[in-house]
């Protein structure tokens, strides 16, 4: 079980349509940081083929910040003790850049 972070917008960085090819069953995606614009409808579509398993979360903060509002329901917005909490849940965890 894996969580991974993406702190980077689509089109920024190919960093989250690679951590979507390597997610497995039981992992989770962590958006921080400008990668919370990937919450934003417009990126739907990147989360259609998810293993099952996997869990979908952003930091709230972050979102917050940005002034992101109607963000995708698939994703659980967690506060900074939420994202450490993810930290010590998951074996390994994995940034994308």
């Amino acid at each position: 079980m894996t969580l991974h972070l993406i702190n980077k917008t689509p089109s920024e960085s190919s960093a989250l349509r690679d951590s979507l090819a390597a997610l497995s069953n039981g992992d989770a995606l962590l958006l921080i940081e400008n990668g919370v614009y990937a919450a934003m409808p417009a990126y739907a579509e990147l989360f259609t083929r998810l293993p099952g398993a996997v869990q979908c979360y952003l930091l709230e903060d972050d979102a917050i910040a940005r002034g992101l509002k109607d963000l995708s329901q698939d994703f659980r917005a967690v506060s900074y003790d939420g994202f450490v909490e993810l930290s010590c849940r998951y074996k390994k965890v994995v940034s994308w850049f």
